[in-house]
């Protein structure tokens, strides 16, 4: 077992982490920026180490400067958590040229499923179901347009190296085509260093269903059923549950099996998500892996009653799995809300600032993951979300009633909230029905 990890990250992901280490009598290097000195993270960790002030690219996007503290301080893994370097295949690189663990895939697998056209004709090849679309990057307006025309309007443009909804852009003609690809080849080349972009068949009213795998570095792979991404703005989750409320037994198991089949076509390790969009028909088609851990993770354990970022830890210290598909078994109904700071409309803004009152909610089958408390200030300079708060019951309707529960229990004075949109959504007879797609939020909002 690992000895000491640090861990590239900050806010509540990072504080989920020291814990998890913790329960393994593992020790924590916490890395913070000047901004975030205060945070809960930091005072939890065995040690902690300023690495930069608050801007993200001096701090936590500082891989010389993280690399160098993991070093000194004499870490023998580097935990990524989601976002930053998660999904950067250098710093995972990087991590292995100074002899520490990373605590994700190998570099060639976050390079090869990070590049979205790639791993699209990978998962193709492997029988994983995927969208009518190029091949690759395409290059010139004139291949966009007769590709378009080949698998019919609309049509989405991404970024081959894209993510968080950047480089992506809807197109319901040709015009809006070719505007709306120099737009995202210029977006993509700002955000990630590269512009090229490739094109898919866009579905009407889809559903986002993303499937989580755990595989070991011994073949060893198994998926712990969907997640029900559907209610999401400007391609960022609001709300997710488990399992999906339109997904039956016979659809888990084949989204299942294409998961795994997808993650074993690239010997993949350690923990992953493959996401699916699912249409009106029941029929789903591969959109993409993200090679790290989810911020919705904590639904599927609350369903699974497993510890995913305990076994991030074991597999990347070489331990097997211990079990197979068949003990895999699911029991209840999870959702999360992600409790931002911003108070949701149709022109809502980030409202950063301090927490003058908190009071969290508890009893049975409630969780809230989070590194504020009252008296902490929100800084300006990162993602809005400061807390996730997570219920659980034996099904559907028991998680939806606790987690209105809990929402009227949660008070968070002294900044703008994202709470009274999330008892919105919960109102809602069409979610309450089940009835929703990637649009709903869209749709409430117009509303």
């Amino acid at each position: 077992m690992l000895r000491r990890v640090l861990i590239a990250n900050r806010g509540e992901i990072a504080l989920r982490i020291v814990r998890a280490c913790r329960e393994l009598n593992i020790e924590t290097i916490a890395i913070f920026s000047e901004a975030d000195r205060d945070s809960l993270h930091v005072r939890y960790a065995d040690h902690a180490v300023c690495v930069g002030p608050a801007p993200s690219a001096k701090s936590y996007l500082n891989m010389q400067n993280i690399l160098s503290t993991a070093v000194v301080h004499g870490a023998d893994a580097v935990h990524p958590g989601y976002g930053y370097l998660s999904e950067q295949p250098l710093f995972a690189e990087m991590c292995e040229a100074h002899n520490l663990v990373f605590i994700g895939p190998s570099p060639e697998q976050i390079e090869l499923l990070g590049d979205k056209a790639r791993a699209k004709a990978v998962m193709a090849q492997a029988g994983v179901p995927v969208l009518p679309g190029s091949d690759g990057p395409v290059e010139s307006d004139k291949e966009l347009v007769r590709i378009a025309d080949e698998i019919g309007y609309p049509v989405i443009i991404k970024a081959v190296s894209g993510g968080g909804g950047r480089g992506m852009r809807l197109a319901w003609n040709s015009d809006e085509l070719l505007h709306h690809a120099r737009v995202a080849r210029a977006e993509a080349a700002a955000a990630f260093g590269s512009d090229e972009i490739y094109l898919e068949k866009y579905l009407v009213n889809p559903r986002h269903i993303e499937v989580q795998i755990l595989a070991d570095k011994h073949g060893n792979v198994v998926h712990f059923g969907e997640r029900e991404c559907s209610l999401q703005r400007r391609h960022q989750k609001l709300l997710e549950e488990c399992p999906s409320p339109v997904v039956d037994d016979e659809l888990r198991a084949r989204l299942g099996e294409a998961a795994v089949r997808g993650a074993k076509a690239v010997g993949y390790h350690n923990a992953g998500t493959i996401e699916f969009l699912l249409d009106e028909n029941g029929d789903f088609y591969f959109m993409e892996m993200n090679t790290r851990l989810q911020v919705e993770h904590p639904i599927t354990e609350l369903v699974y009653g497993i510890d995913l970022v305990k076994e991030q830890i074991r597999l990347a210290a070489g331990e097997k799995l211990g079990y197979g598909q068949v003990d895999v078994i699911p029991y209840g109904h999870a959702i999360e809300c992600r409790i931002t700071a911003e108070d949701i409309g149709k022109n809502s803004r980030p409202s950063p600032g301090t927490i003058t009152r908190l009071i969290v909610p508890g009893g049975y089958g409630i969780r809230w993951d989070s590194h504020v408390y009252q008296g902490y200030t929100i800084p300006p300079h990162y993602d809005s979300m400061f807390g996730k708060l997570i219920a659980w019951g034996t099904d559907r309707d028991e998680a939806v009633q606790r987690m209105a529960r809990a929402l009227d229990e949660l008070v968070v004075e002294g900044i703008d909230t994202s709470i009274p949109f999330h008892k919105r959504i919960l109102q809602d007879e069409r979610f309450l029905r089940g009835e929703f797609s990637t649009n709903f939020i869209d749709t409430l909002l117009d509303e």
